[in-house]
């Protein structure tokens, strides 16, 4: 199994910023000491090209990303001060999700420990998502021929607005959110499926919803490829979260997205999306137990395409 990791491209933030930068080279330590994988298999993506990019977000916008020439409300938007880092950083991170879904569509399963910025819409950026890499990847799969059909199933906390704005009318891509009804963003935008949760939702209520959600998904939608969002900012202990589930309760919502999977035949990218918890080896654990999880579901894959 390929994971492709980017946090060797450090983005500078003030000391204060509540953004969990650490969280991303401890979970790539993580996964190395756990022996998930060999060198080989750990990898540093390219970065999206301005062609890759382009097949979603605006020339003008992208013009203004890569000069600094954001407006003070863009970049508030954002969350995050521009730099010429942050755009490296971003292309990488955009890079991972492509590289994961070519991974996905050879072996099975391939792992951005990255991704997720499902908040960047065509023309700006929100939410800490400057550009939306799970859209990128999608768009350059399709575009390369590689799989026509694609679903992104988004089980982080945040609505996945930007990405429902994208394929608001592409009838080859099926948007699947499940999050937070009162979580930000506070202006939902409309996906093909959309369960929204209360606050203080559990595991089992959640886990009974998901079930749910992926059955009328997979009834509606018949993919060739699968893009899933794998936040960790369910955790009851999340700062931004505001649901309940327990470590248990997410690998449980890991296990059914993978079994799904395994259901269908059905080559999967995983993206770490979001994860904030007030103590970030919290975050570290959710996100390395659902790579864990993608390792074995591609030791399965490998059985099926021996």
């Amino acid at each position: 199994m390929k994971i492709f990791y980017s946090d060797t491209f450090p983005i500078p933030l003030p000391p204060d910023h509540r953004f969990p930068g650490d969280k991303y080279r401890l979970l790539r330590e993580s996964i190395a000491e756990d022996g998930l994988v060999t060198d080989p298999e750990l990898l540093v993506p390219d970065p999206a090209s301005d062609a890759d990019i382009l097949l979603v977000h605006h020339q003008d916008y992208l013009d203004r990303v890569i000069t600094g020439s954001l407006s003070e409300k863009e970049v508030r938007r954002i969350g995050f001060p521009w730099s010429p880092q942050l755009v490296e950083r971003s292309r990488r991170s955009v890079g991972g999700s492509i590289a994961a879904c070519r991974a996905a569509l050879e072996d099975g399963i391939g792992v951005n420990l990255a991704g997720g910025t499902h908040h960047a819409h065509p023309g700006y950026g929100s939410g800490y998502c400057l550009l939306n890499d799970c859209a990128v990847a999608a768009r350059v799969i399709q575009n390369e021929a590689l799989a026509e059909r694609v679903v992104i199933l988004d089980c982080d906390v945040h609505q996945g607005d930007g990405t429902a704005v994208i394929f608001s009318r592409d009838p080859n891509v099926f948007t699947f959110s499940i999050h937070g009804a009162r979580n930000f963003p506070f202006h939902k935008q409309a996906s093909d499926l959309d369960l929204e949760l209360e606050d203080g939702t559990s595991d089992q209520a959640y886990l009974q919803a998901l079930e749910k959600g992926l059955e009328e998904t997979f009834s509606r939608f018949e993919p060739d490829l699968a893009i899933y969002l794998a936040g960790a900012d369910v955790y009851q202990d999340d700062r931004l979260g505001r649901l309940a589930l327990t470590k248990e309760g997410i690998a449980a919502r890991d296990e059914i997205v993978f079994q799904n999977s395994q259901r269908f035949g059905l080559p999967t990218a995983v993206v770490m999306a979001g994860g904030y918890a007030r103590e970030i080896t919290d975050s570290v654990d959710i996100h390395l137990n659902t790579v864990r999880l993608a390792s074995k579901t591609a030791a399965i894959f490998q059985k099926i395409y021996a």
